[in-house]
């Protein structure tokens, strides 16, 4: 076998069209075997004897995309020491391109023999594990532009691959549950016809399926458990794993972006699949285990975990985080995503033991030209001390808003004193990201993601039901303030089957409603179920799965959904770049009278109506008139106005319209029950009784003279003497924006 010097960098297999350069990191490494893997399993081995700045490398000409292969690295065995070398395991190179293939469970995996944890086990793995694949870097990628959509316009989609296309019946079945599924007609259309602006995927980096789970008939169907920052998951592709993946994976980004869908990948970027010190030697153990994980100072056979999963990356590591940041760069420049979501982000900022903010991840982040430039979220807290850090980010940074999902199950399943924080989380969460110089869309809010109830089953079950998973229902959360409308789970009871069906629109409705980024969670739209199991992290079946089999109330709450979304779409009052100008510490008031709270008879919140204990029905009116943002062409924005009216009392409330300054009139838009047709014309100061949980939306055309194409874009000095009106009738007694209340413990 033919081999050339080669090149350090970069790291990984790289085809230039003439040969394969391989390059592998390794700081304790003494030799590096290149092992080649030919279909039937055969292994040739070739020595990488180039070593600068520990990286061990050497060019192969003869060497081709689709050709398996993998490490075996000698070095110190020695876990005292934090060192578990070991040659007899074929080894995952940790920037590969592709992966084929998935682990077993054999013993030969583990460096140890399972009876005796001491005594040394040298089988061979290579037959047993996973094997990297040299992939062609070049697609055509012909036009495609990434959308750019701003982020206030952003409606995100949380999806599995899988999940969202395994039982679409207008997909063909050889493509169901694939990334070429997620790219057909059929599924963009349903996309589209919502209205998202991105698809939010959960992990599509390779992961390992549990042989564990294998073993009692389930899989790790989240693929929470990575152990490829370069691949996407093989058993996701429908055309071939030797590198077919990443050509279909760029063909369905091509797809999603002519729809004008943007991409966002949900990254673990905190562990890796390899767990403790009880787990398999699979690729970052073998090679240098001390600078890839954080070891416990005192005991260095033990691994530091934050995260639950048996390990933590080593985020003081320079190595660890050039492979983060090699690895978001290449996602964004060759496979050309949109944006990325943390999990577990806050392990990501322990450079040591405290979570800080500063740390070096986020300091390399702000300064990339590349990653810096897309949508960043971070899922803001960890299994660590100090580990919830919702607010705590930096300002390049957007959150997952745990606060906003608590406040608002809580407000509408009638919880006590929730009004206050409900006010606060409706209107952007100022209280948690303005201190910081952050806007509104620093909150993702939603109240359903992949990790609990679905929304059909957060308004149907008290308890989770999660026998099906096999542990005695230990795992999921125990705490979901969901419920379950009078009767647990599924029954024919018209007036519980009623209240779940507004329930479910309440929360879509108020969700897209809010100021800041939303995000549904894929098949909430369609009413899908789980039947009560909030953990269906091992359920790669149709529990998991999204039904496309809509009965008339599903239809209905998608056809609600699609308006709502489109309505959030055309109103920029509704997605406001800014938050409101109303704080405590401005005395309440604002030269732009841009928000108003009300009570149920149209007068101005008191101290006394928002800390009232049993007070859970509030009008908010949105003040189209007040935007003062430029449009693409630098003139301002003047907007419709909007009176929202939230009751979740469980009997019916008499709302009293504000007096005509804030509008002569209201015509009713939506409603989550049937009390107001939409259409229907209301005026000033009449009474209109909400149905028990339900909200209404009103709206008025705006009153402010818009300025001309030759203005100058300030403020129109043409304002209507209802403008004036609506502005004098705000100074007095207008809640802010910000809720006094302390935010609700979690």
């Amino acid at each position: 076998m033919q081999i050339w010097p080669g090149r350090p960098y970069p790291l990984g297999a790289t085809y230039d069209g003439s040969g394969t350069n391989f390059a592998l990191f390794s700081g304790v490494a003494e030799r590096v075997e290149l092992c080649l893997i030919s279909a039937d399993g055969t292994e040739e081995r070739v020595d990488l004897r180039e070593v600068d700045g520990f990286v061990w490398h050497g060019f192969l000409p003869s060497v081709q995309p689709g050709q398996r292969y993998g490490f075996r690295v000698h070095g110190p065995y020695d876990p005292t020491q934090g060192h578990r070398c070991d040659p007899s395991k074929l080894l995952l190179d940790p920037y590969a391109k592709a992966v084929t293939g998935q682990i077993d469970g054999d013993p030969s995996l583990y460096s140890y023999q399972f009876g005796n944890p001491d005594e040394r086990n040298t089988d061979d793995s290579a037959s047993h594990t996973m094997h990297s694949v040299v992939v062609n870097p070049y697609f055509d990628w012909g036009h495609d532009r990434p959308p750019q959509h701003e982020y206030h316009e952003s409606v995100i989609y949380e999806a599995h691959v899988k999940g969202l296309t395994k039982l679409h019946p207008a997909v063909p079945e050889e493509l169901r549950g694939t990334y070429a599924g997620l790219a057909h007609p059929a599924i963009i259309e349903h996309l589209t016809n919502l209205g998202v602006t991105a698809i939010e995927l959960m992990p599509v980096h390779q992961f390992v399926n549990d042989p564990h789970l294998v073993e009692k008939g389930l899989s790790n169907y989240w693929g929470y458990n990575t152990i490829g920052f370069f691949a996407p998951h093989n058993s996701y592709a429908a055309y071939g794993t030797d590198g077919q993946q990443v050509q279909e994976f760029k063909s369905m980004v091509k797809a999603l972006h002519e729809a004008n869908i943007e991409v966002i990948l949900d990254v673990v970027y905190n562990h890796t699949a390899e767990g403790n010190h009880m787990g398999p030697t699979l690729g970052f153990r073998g090679i240098d285990n001390a600078s890839y994980y954080r070891l416990v100072d005192e005991d260095q056979r033990h691994y530091f975990d934050t995260t639950g999963t048996g390990n933590s990356l080593l985020m003081r590591s320079p190595h660890v985080l050039q492979m983060i940041m090699d690895s978001l760069r290449y996602w964004v420049q060759d496979m050309h995503v949109d944006g990325f979501r943390f999990d577990l982000a806050a392990t990501l900022a322990r450079q040591f033991h405290e979570v800080d903010r500063l740390s070096a991840f986020f300091d390399i982040v702000q300064q990339d030209p590349t990653i810096s430039q897309v949508k960043l979220i971070a899922e803001p807290w960890d299994l660590g001390d100090g580990g919830y850090q919702v607010g705590g980010f930096p300002p390049l940074w957007s959150e997952w808003n745990g606060k906003y999902r608590d406040s608002m199950r809580d407000f509408w399943r009638g919880e006590p004193s929730t009004l206050g924080e409900f006010a606060s989380r409706l209107s952007g969460s100022s209280d948690l990201y303005e201190h910081t110089g952050r806007r509104p869309i620093a909150s993702v809010n939603f109240v359903i993601a992949h990790d609990g109830f679905t929304l059909n089953d957060l308004v149907s079950y008290n308890e989770k039901h999660n026998e099906a998973n096999g542990e005695g229902g230990n795992d999921g959360e125990s705490h979901n303030r969901s419920w379950n409308s009078g009767v647990e789970g599924p029954t024919d009871d018209p007036e519980v089957l009623a209240l779940r069906a507004r329930q479910r629109k309440n929360f879509l409705a108020t969700l897209l409603l809010s100021q800041g980024v939303p995000m549904i969670a894929h098949g909430d739209e369609l009413g899908r179920t789980q039947q009560g199991n909030n953990n269906v992290y091992c359920q790669d079946s149709e529990l998991a799965w999204v039904n496309w089999d809509l009965d008339e109330g599903n239809t209905d709450l998608l056809a609600f959904t699609q308006r709502i979304v489109a309505l959030r779409r055309k109103h920029p009052v509704l997605r406001r770049r800014r938050f409101f100008a109303g704080a405590p510490e401005h005395g309440g008031e604002s030269d732009l009278k841009d928000i108003a709270w009300l009570n149920p008879s149209g007068e101005h919140m008191s101290d006394e109506d928002w800390s009232a204990g049993l007070a859970r029905s509030v009008s908010v009116f949105l003040n189209g008139d007040a935007i003062v943002e430029p449009d693409g062409r630098g003139q301002e924005i003047h907007d419709d106005s909007f009176l929202l009216l939230f009751n979740a009392n469980p009997e019916s409330v008499d709302f009293t319209l504000p007096p005509a300054e804030y509008g002569p009139r209201w015509t009713a838009l939506e409603d989550t029950d049937t009390a107001i047709a939409a259409g229907d014309v209301l005026d000033a100061g009449s009474t209109v009784t909400i149905t028990g949980r339900s909200l209404v939306l009103l709206t008025r055309p705006p009153v402010t003279t818009a300025p001309s194409a030759s203005g100058t874009g300030a403020v129109a000095e043409q304002v209507s003497e209802a403008a004036q009106a609506v502005q004098a009738a705000s100074t007095t007694g207008t809640k802010p924006a910000r809720s006094r209340k302390k935010p609700a413990a979690r």
